[in-house]
């Protein structure tokens, strides 16, 4: 038995053999990354085992698969008893676990391997049973893993040093061997891989590998062992035409890194130059196409769609049917940004029919995810969870990179469309986590946003605080949507600030939509959010014209889940705005959201954003109280002002008596009543105007106006007095000592506290100032600019 390298790892495996020998069997696992060799390393034991004259038995878990069938098929090799067979896949009990398993290690001496035990959820588990009964037998049992399983002994394989990868790869010259170990970071699977294919270049090794090498990085990754071949291959003396090839294919690939922005444009525009340059139609598609990636943010839009229509271009003209299915797909991604969405759809129909006519199941798999999400979008939800699980379903077959997290992907925007995103457990947890995984790409926006949508707002608002500055100045195939999250988190946490930063962030984009990546997901127009930022900032106005925008869209493209949310937010900026027309309007864009709601059994998210904003709050909180009026939040210290407010708020265009409001309650007996001007006070009066009709009379005969109206509005004002002391046929009113002195005190003091309501909390201030009125009974009439309701 002999590996190149792998001299410790196969004496482990011929000390396991021969203590099984003498009875004394047991567990090795080994550990490492695929393309490590592990595989070759159990084929190695099996055959030593088998000189050995050892029986072996072999299986490997499958995806999909149920956990234990793995072991079931072992017991059967091994001919063992169905019961024994059906009892290892129930294994109700420990007992009938343990029963199976003693089958399985009884005899010998016996070699069981098991390749890549973890690939499938669960088939670890009945390996501590395995280590504890193979123990004291002849029975050795070998597992691989990627993963530690904190199992017994574990053999952990390590990359191997330059020398044995040039052992392993052949007939190669030096220089293409140290090329060889430094794409395949010394791991034997892809050493050999490439080996083959360097057998046959008959270029530059060096370059070869750097043009053909294919990226082991998900989307928005870096493969810095591609970056660290790129970079030696342009070291090299090359022609124009291949060094553009490799320029491009730095710039495309340092996407990922969200600090590299300069660079990659520095890049790809000498990338472009020599292409053009060098008149070579396949380096111009492939440096084409490598600037959608390298200068891909929401602003290149028209760019995109144009370098599109030249890769098809250039594509057809070379028969080259891969890069015209690409030209295919970034037309459709750039058209969806540019909301273009019927164009979008026949351009995916084309891309559709490209792939199958190629036969092309990746293409394929594509098109069914981008159709999951148009059904998403369109509140189909049951065709975009049967489109979404048959994309996973094919992607992981065919090995289409990112299936995993695009799957994702489109279940959380089919969630975030039914409005129950939010509902996710541990769902913000994973986004931070693929965050310190993915420094730079705005994934704490979306965290965020499910924190926000999770009732948990003071999280929310703290990463709203840490993420918006970097936010701002960044780019990128996710800032768009996440700056949309961001406009959600603001409005969610009556953030003012950050609303109006990230309004202005956004407002370039109007009549746009809301898309992820390569359109994966959409989460609606920008002008929704542009509305819903609007609203935050008082400018009412200007949110619902953007508002009617986003409906207008969402009405032209059936988006109705969107449509909903559009709505409750337009109903809420039309009630707050205030006009005559307004309070109809907003009551049938609520009529129609619900209608959508009910009948697609949503969640509207809107009303979340809406309810806060629309109601305001005064409550008690210890001994102080709490004033909440959208971004308004003030605490003040207890006083009799807020006792009587709390009253008129909670009774809107009901009069209050001022004595009830001092009793904190209605019946309080007034005592005695007194006139409200007596006789003399009286005559007084009518003596005046007397002299006033007089002064009236010169100041008209003289034409001095301005005489005149003096006299007149003081004479008015003596009329008004004398009607409000006075009853039917002149009698005297009489007011309660006790009423008027309550009149005088609430009056007094519900002024004074919506004063200094006004200097802490501006906007509701400004409310009840003119939305409070005080005398005998006082009243909440409530003007527009203030909330829907109050909690109190």
């Amino acid at each position: 038995m002999e590996l190149v390298g792998r001299r410790r790892e196969i004496a482990e495996f011929e000390r396991l053999l021969g203590q099984a020998q003498d009875g004394h069997g047991g567990l090795l696992v080994v550990t490492g990354p695929p393309g490590s060799g592990k595989t070759a390393l159990i084929d190695a034991a099996g055959d030593e085992a088998r000189r050995r004259r050892f029986a072996v038995v072999r299986g490997t878990p499958a995806p999909g698969q149920p956990p234990r069938l793995v072991w079931a098929r072992l017991l059967r090799d091994l001919d063992a008893a169905e019961s024994l067979v059906a009892a290892v896949m129930a294994a109700d009990t420990a007992l009938d676990l343990d029963a199976a398993i003693r089958v399985l290690v009884t005899g010998g001496p016996r070699l069981v391997l098991i390749d890549d035990i973890d690939r499938s959820a669960d088939a670890a588990d009945p390996l501590a049973v395995v280590a504890a009964r193979a123990a004291g037998t002849r029975t050795a049992v070998i597992v691989t893993a990627t993963r530690s399983l904190g199992l017994g002994p574990e053999i952990v394989l390590r990359p191997l040093p330059a020398a044995d990868i040039a052992a392993i790869a052949g007939p190669l010259d030096p220089g293409a061997c140290r090329v060889l170990w430094r794409a395949s970071q010394g791991w034997p699977g892809p050493a050999l891989r490439l080996a083959a294919e360097l057998a046959g270049a008959s270029d530059d090794p060096v370059v070869h590998l750097a043009l053909h090498r294919a990226s082991e990085a998900a989307f928005l990754e870096v493969d810095f062992t591609l970056v660290t071949l790129l970079e030696a291959a342009l070291a090299r003396r090359v022609e124009d035409a291949t060094r553009a090839r490799l320029l491009a294919r730095l710039a495309r690939e340092l996407l990922g890194d969200a600090s590299a922005g300069a660079r990659r444009r520095v890049l790809i525009d000498e990338a472009s130059a020599l292409a053009y340059a060098s008149g070579s139609d396949q380096a111009l598609g492939e440096v084409l196409d490598a600037r959608l990636h390298a200068l891909w943010d929401p602003a290149g839009a028209h760019d995109r769609l144009a370098a599109a229509a030249e890769i098809i271009r250039l594509a057809q003209a070379s028969g080259d049917g891969v890069r015209e299915r690409r030209g295919l797909f970034w037309r459709f991604a750039a058209l969806m940004e540019l909301a273009r969405i019927g164009e979008a759809e026949s351009a995916l129909a084309a891309y559709q029919r490209a792939a199958t006519a190629a036969g092309d199941p990746e293409a394929s798999a594509v098109v069914t995810a981008r159709q999951a999400m148009l059904a998403a979008i369109r509140g189909h939800f049951g065709e975009a969870r049967r489109l979404t699980g048959e994309f996973a379903v094919t992607g992981e077959r065919i090995g289409l990179a990112d299936t995993g997290r695009l799957a994702r992907t489109l279940y959380a925007a089919i969630a975030v469309e039914q409005g129950t995103l939010g509902t996710i457990p541990g769902s913000a947890e994973d986004l931070f986590a693929f965050a310190r995984a993915q420094l730079g790409h705005l994934y704490e926006a979306t965290a965020a946003f499910v924190l926000a949508l999770s009732g948990r707002e003071r999280e929310a608002a703290a990463e709203l605080d840490r993420v918006l500055p970097r936010a701002l100045a960044a780019s990128g195939p996710r800032w768009l949507a996440a700056m949309a999250e961001l406009a959600v988190v603001a409005a969610v946490c009556h953030d003012t600030a950050a609303a109006r930063a990230v309004y202005e962030a956004m407002l370039p984009y109007r009549g746009r939509l809301v898309v992820r990546g390569g359109a994966n997901a959409s989460l609606g127009p920008v002008s929704r959010f542009l509305g819903l930022l609007a609203v935050e900032l008082g400018a009412l106005d200007d949110a619902v014209a953007l508002l009617e925008d986003a409906a207008g869209l969402e009405e032209e493209i059936g988006a109705l889940p969107g449509l909903a949310n559009t709505l409750v937010l337009l109903a809420s900026a039309c009630q707050r705005r205030g006009s005559p027309a307004d309070a109809a309007r907003a009551a049938g864009y609520r009529r129609r959201a619900r209608t959508i709601a009910d009948r697609l059994e949503l969640t509207l998210l809107a009303e979340r954003f809406t309810s806060k904003t629309d109601e305001w709050r005064l409550r008690r909180d210890g001994e102080d109280w709490v004033l909440e009026a959208g971004d308004e939040h003030v605490r003040f210290r207890d006083s009799r002002g807020l006792h009587y407010l709390r009253s008129l708020l909670a009774a809107p265009g009901q009069e209050i008596p001022a004595l009830d409001l001092v009793a904190g309650g209605a019946g309080l007996a007034a005592a005695p009543a007194d006139p409200v001007l007596d006789a003399q006070a009286q005559a007084a009066y009518r003596r005046r105007l007397a002299q006033l009709e007089a002064a009236l009379d010169a100041a008209d005969r003289a034409g001095d106006r301005g005489r005149a109206a003096r006299a007149e509005a003081e004479r008015e004002a003596l009329v008004a007095e004398l009607r409000r002391a006075t009853g039917l046929g002149g009698r005297h009113r009489v007011l309660s000592a006790d009423a008027e002195r309550a009149r005088v005190n609430v009056t007094r003091t519900l002024r004074a506290t919506i004063e200094r309501i006004l200097l802490s909390a501006p906007r509701a201030g400004a409310h009840l100032q003119c939305s409070v009125h005080t005398g005998r009974a006082c009243r909440y009439q409530p003007e527009p600019g203030g909330p829907t309701r109050w909690q109190t």
